[in-house]
């Protein structure tokens, strides 16, 4: 199983002006870098709680349709399934009903079940294309505050802390924004 993202999300979790308020900046003129920093930050906070924060479109790639007739998907929280395909022998791309298949985005890992009759696949490998929207919502003010105050602080410490952290603490969560995941974690089977 393959996760592919197909779009980012509209907006960040947390705006430039939150940032420039929580740091305490009158100016503009670093608006570039806090940017950069606000997007690395929701990544790394999304990487590590296993959680998308803000929707963003997906695509899961799987070679067959699963005997048990569930599929567990990789990504969390799934809120819409908006297509799935499959490929034929030729190549061409077959639509699944969205009646086929049913999603059950409360389920953690979420799951789609296979509810009614799917066409066959054609080829061996990369056959199925399932296409979903995963995270909390829309908007900034969707996502939990705790996942929300993880961006803003770790984009914070980042912008304070340019070129002062080298070797294994670059690398690593800072304790407290680990804490503020903690409570979104995925476990991992």
């Amino acid at each position: 199983m393959t996760p592919l993202a197909l779009t980012p999300p509209a907006q960040e979790p947390v705006s430039l002006a939150e940032a420039r308020a929580f740091l305490r900046l009158d100016q503009t003129d670093e608006d570039d870098l806090l940017g950069t920093l606000i997007t690395a930050a929701r990544l790394m906070v999304e990487a590590a709680s296993g959680r998308l924060l803000v929707d963003q479109a997906w695509r899961i790639v799987i070679d067959r349709w699963p005997d048990s007739g569930e599929i567990r998907l990789p990504l969390s929280p799934v809120s819409a399934l908006t297509a799935a395909r499959v490929y034929d022998a030729l190549g061409a791309a077959q639509p699944v009903a969205t009646t086929a298949l049913q999603l059950d985005g409360q389920a953690d890992p979420p799951m789609l079940r296979i509810v009614a009759e799917v066409p066959e696949i054609g080829r061996d490998r990369s056959a199925i294309e399932i296409d979903v929207v995963a995270g909390f919502g829309a908007t900034a003010t969707a996502v939990p505050v705790l996942l929300r105050q993880a961006v803003l602080r770790l984009a914070a410490r980042w912008f304070e802390r340019r070129g002062d952290v080298v070797g294994r603490d670059a690398e690593a969560l800072p304790p407290e924004i680990l804490a503020l995941i903690a409570p979104f974690r995925r476990a991992r089977l």
